[in-house]
């Protein structure tokens, strides 16, 4: 009698097996979806939280809580205020982040690219320090540090941008090369503590973050660098000279400090990938014990990366003095540093991926802003889902749990990327 063979279509798990036990490769859309990749689960995150922000968004709305007191009456008026929140405050989330056809029927430049040249500008120093911290995390290193890099590189570069009076080319380029040597000579301190003491570097870079802000507060107050004749906690204007040049004309903020950002990440991943500097500091992140046992010198290794890390948030500072603003103020940083944090997860501490999350996180604070002014809902709300983003990326296990996907996938916890995970 012969074996009778199983039907793929009738049993999708007969596809995922030989009958002598051995895994082939999976048959048919069910299986391929069952067994999904990194990338669905990282969709399926944000579409997740999504989901949940746009309750959040429901429940914050003033007719849809009015409605809610009679639900068991008439539960429809609930359910349609809700959606309607919903779709209200999406839109406007969308408007402000990538077109806005109100604002484009005006036939202006502005009208048109408006709110896609806010996203840009609010990513372009997120990928920045997403870099930073992306870089570390494959070292082995968690610079938390980004707050205390970003306004060192902005002191440096501010101070070259108002004090010294340059052609316009060498100008900027001195601006930018300070600005990177500020943020870099604050990391590296970090890890030269690190590499000589053994100090954790969470302990030093938090600690230096507060040394650099109450460095920027009395520097706000200092003659020669606090503008003459005002009462207020601001510097001198950036010459235009040393301002990174627009892109899109003096109406619209994008500048061209988003290339300044993309080749940082090309180079992030050359490093990674193609120097002998990046396989050691990888090595080293890996298994450093292992590493030191191979000859390499595991603590110059750790100054090397916060070096380079450090620089990058310095240039992210950049983009803050010399092209999105032209004075130093109190918070020159806004968040960045930690903000930098959440984008090298959501990116996996991969160069390409920080660029995508650097990007989706530039266009949620554009959206946000409009959301809040369009529909009143709070712009909290913006960084709750932002939260609920990292929550379902950084739990791999609990979107598979959710949706029953199959397979295994590696968490996007600080050791995972620290052993150079590339998800």
């Amino acid at each position: 009698m012969s074996e009778q063979t199983a039907d793929p279509a009738a049993d999708p798990q007969a596809a995922l097996t030989t009958p002598e036990g051995g895994e082939e490769r999976p048959r048919g859309f069910w299986a391929r979806y069952a067994r999904a990749s990194s990338l669905v689960v990282t969709l399926l995150a944000f579409v997740t939280a999504m989901v949940l922000g746009g309750i959040l968004i429901a429940v914050a709305d003033p007719q849809t809580q009015d409605a809610s007191h009679y639900f068991f009456q008439y539960p429809w008026d609930t359910f349609h205020y809700g959606f309607a929140a919903i779709w209200r405050g999406y839109v406007a989330l969308f408007q402000g982040a990538i077109f806005n056809p109100h604002t484009a029927s005006k036939g202006t430049l502005a009208g048109y690219l408006g709110p896609i040249s806010e996203t840009v500008t609010n990513a372009t120093p997120l990928i920045l320090a997403g870099l930073s911290v992306g870089l570390a995390f494959r070292a082995g290193l968690f610079n938390i540090g980004g707050q205390g890099q970003v306004i060192m590189g902005a002191v440096c570069a501010g101070f070259v941008g108002f004090h010294w009076d340059l052609p316009p080319g060498l100008h900027l380029l001195l601006g930018i090369i300070a600005g990177a040597l500020g943020g870099a000579a604050w990391g590296g301190l970090a890890g030269f503590l690190k590499a000589k003491t053994g100090a954790h570097e969470v302990i030093t870079t938090i600690m230096l973050n507060y040394v650099a802000f109450f460095f920027l507060a009395y520097l706000l107050t200092a003659k020669g660098f606090q503008q003459s004749g005002s009462g207020q906690a601001i510097s001198y204007q950036v010459h235009g000279s040393a301002q990174l040049p627009p892109l899109l004309g003096d109406s619209l903020r994008v500048h061209s400090g988003i290339f300044l950002a993309l080749l940082a990440a090309w180079f992030v991943h050359w490093l990674l990938t193609r120097s002998t500097l990046g396989f050691r500091l990888r090595a080293v992140g890996a298994n450093p014990f292992a590493s030191r046992t191979a000859g390499m010198n595991v603590e110059n290794s750790y100054i090397t990366v916060m070096l380079i890390a450090g620089g990058l948030c310095g240039l992210a500072g950049v983009s803050q003095i010399l092209g999105t603003n032209s004075r130093i103020t109190g918070d020159i940083d806004a968040g960045i540093g930690f903000d930098g944090i959440t984008v090298a997860l959501l990116g996996r501490a991969s160069p390409k991926g920080i660029v995508a999350a650097g990007l989706l996180f530039g266009a949620l604070h554009a959206g946000g802003t409009q959301m809040q002014s369009s529909t009143g809902t709070p712009v909290d709300l913006v960084q709750v889902i932002q939260s609920l983003i990292v929550l379902f990326i950084a739990a791999p296990m609990l979107v598979r749990a959710m949706y029953r996907l199959k397979g295994s996938a590696a968490g996007v916890s600080g050791a995972a990327l620290a052993k150079g995970w590339n998800g």
